[in-house]
Parts: C-alpha cells; structure tokens; sequence
C-alpha cells in the first residue's frame, strides 16, 4: 500500500513538469504588426483599399522677362549720368566741344536737306532739255527745265534763254554768272563745317593742356607726400578733351569733304550742259533774234 502511494505521487509530480517544461521549451513567436482597419461594406461585403496618392511634382516658375520700356529707361538714365560725369571731368574746354559737336550734326542734317532740295542727286530733266535743244528743238527744251527749283534746271534755263536772245559773248557771261551764283549757294554751310574740323582738335589739346598744367601743381602742392595715383588721374581726365576734339573733328571732315564732291560734279554737269547748249547749232530765227 505505502508504495503503491508513493508511485502515484511520482507520476502526479511527472505530469505537473510536462507542461511547465513544454511551455518553456516552445519557441517564441514573433508577433506580427497591427493591420490598419479596412473598411467593409455592409451591402457587398467588398474590401475597399486606398489609392497611394502620387507626389506632387515641383511646379519650376519661370523668371519673367522685364519690360523693354523698364531697360530703355535704365539704360538712358545710366547714360545721362555717364555724360553728366564726363563733362565734369572734362572742362570748361568739354562743354565748348560739346556744343560743337550739337551745331556739327545740325550743320549736317540743314546740309542734307538742301542739297536734296536743289536736286543735287537729279539729273533727267536738265540733261533732257540739252538733249532737245541740241536736237533744234529749243522750245521743248525751254520748257522741259522752265520754272523747276533743280541747279541744273536753272542753270540749262538760263543757257537756252541767253542763247535765244543774247549775242554768244554776252550769253556766255550771263551762264557763267547764273552758274556761279547757283554754286555759291549749293556751297553755303561747307565754311563753318570747315571751321569746326580745324578748331575742334585745337579745343581738344587746349583743354589736355591745361589739365596737365593743373594735374602738375596738384602734384606740386602735395610735395613729398604726392600720390601717382592723383597725378595718373589728372593726366586721363585731361586726356578726354583731345578725344572729344577728335571725335567732333572726324565727321565733321568726312561729311565736308563728302559735300564738296557732291558741288564739284554739280559744277562739272552745269560746264558740260552750258558747253553743249553754245556748241549745238541754233535755230535761223534763234540766230536772227540773238544778232
């Protein structure tokens, strides 16, 4: 009976330790993370997923061009200033240069328009009316040049009139007198272009010189304490009136000398038509009425 006893508590002790030793045996189990609710709904029972929203792409803004206006307005008060400076640092001698160039460009255009306005570049119908007058037609060609405001229309008139009614010495002279004084006025303006071509480098290198002599008493007074730096300063601030001088002095040469080529084959036409007018045969009744 007493071992009877003492095996069945062996076996109740054997079956406690079982499960304890196969709880702590059992590997552990790795617990998985919490799954987000999804909703379901009631009449179709169908699972309902989220669309993955797609990132917004960077929206690059363009950098937007300034008004023209705006840049015309900077660049010409940019410029202001730029020739306010440099006729401060040029001189009494800047600003004579400066008006200078104004009356210069004033001369040019006034020229233009003149000569433009006496046919300078016109040649049809003065070479027409010699043409007709060397043909024995004279009072065509009287009337092809007769009130037009050209200088070779003037100067062909006033050939066939003295021809007409004039002996040839004395309608030599009057021609050569209409010719000369159509030219004189072709001509009027070439002096004072003239003059600003020569005095514009003279005003130039007066004003040079006399920046030097104020950039050397600068230096002068400053004694052994002068900086290069005033004296290089002072020699390129007198400098820009030589270059002022030369850049009013340039066109004005080159727009004289472009005038005076225009007068001289103006001249050449006038002698060549008056030549042909007194060599062409006249008329009897031109003849009769000029003796």
């Amino acid at each position: 009976m007493k071992r009877i006893l003492q095996s069945g508590a062996v076996m109740l002790a054997v079956g406690t330790m079982q499960p304890a030793m196969a709880q702590e045996t059992a590997p552990v189990q790795p617990v998985a993370p919490a799954q987000p609710e999804i909703p379901v709904t009631d009449d179709t029972a169908t699972v309902q997923i989220p669309e993955a929203q797609p990132a917004e792409a960077p929206v690059l803004v363009a950098d937007t061009p300034a008004p023209i206006s705006y840049d015309v307005a900077i660049i010409a008060a940019e410029a202001h200033v730029q020739a306010l400076q440099f006729l401060r640092d040029g001189g009494p001698t800047i600003w004579a240069i400066a008006a200078l160039s104004v009356i210069t460009v004033a001369l040019i255009l006034w020229k233009i328009w003149r000569l433009a306005l006496i046919g300078a570049w016109s040649r049809g119908k003065a070479g027409r009316a010699v043409d007709a007058f060397a043909a024995g037609q004279a009072d065509t060609a009287e009337q092809t040049v007769a009130g037009r405001r050209g200088i070779r229309s003037k100067v062909t008139h006033a050939a066939i009139r003295a021809v007409s009614t004039m002996p040839e010495e004395k309608a030599r002279e009057e021609t050569m007198r209409v010719a000369k004084r159509e030219l004189a006025n072709a001509a009027t303006g070439l002096r004072a272009l003239e003059l600003i071509a020569t005095i514009a480098p003279l005003l130039g290198l007066l004003g040079t010189v006399l920046g030097m002599i104020a950039a050397f008493q600068a230096l002068q007074e400053a004694g052994s304490k002068a900086d290069p730096a005033l004296l290089a300063g002072g020699i390129w601030e007198a400098l820009l009136t030589t270059a002022a001088g030369m850049a009013v002095a340039i066109p004005a040469s080159v727009a004289l000398t472009w005038f005076e080529s225009v007068i001289d084959r103006i001249r050449r036409d006038l002698e060549d038509h008056a030549s042909r007018i007194f060599l062409s045969p006249r008329p009897a009744k031109l003849q009769m009425a000029a003796e």
